[in-house]
């Protein structure tokens, strides 16, 4: 059985929001609010899980991942509130060869 990959958005405690991968959302979660996850969320706990999506496999997951992170972050609460799976700025596809 082939394992999924999710990205993720968490808001901070701080009201800040932090974007990631994982192929287990639930672990993840629980790692960054153990304190034991990315050195930006040890300090701004606890966090909360605000916005998923999932894909097959780890490089669409990474590419997803990287256009996210390039977003502002009025676009990224746009794409929060909306919950939808649509690219609404998506400039990593320029690297693409």
């Amino acid at each position: 059985m082939a394992s999924k990959h999710y990205i993720y958005i968490l808001r901070c405690a701080d009201g800040t929001l932090y974007t990631g991968w994982t192929n287990d959302i639930e672990k993840r979660i629980e790692t960054h609010n153990s304190g034991k996850g990315a050195k930006y969320t040890r300090a701004r706990l606890p966090v909360e899980l605000v916005y998923t999506e999932e894909f097959d496999n780890k490089i669409e997951a990474q590419k997803r991942e990287c256009a996210i992170k390039r977003l502002t972050r009025a676009e990224k609460e746009i794409l929060i509130e909306s919950d939808s799976d649509e690219d609404i700025h998506d400039p990593c596809l320029r690297f693409q060869k």
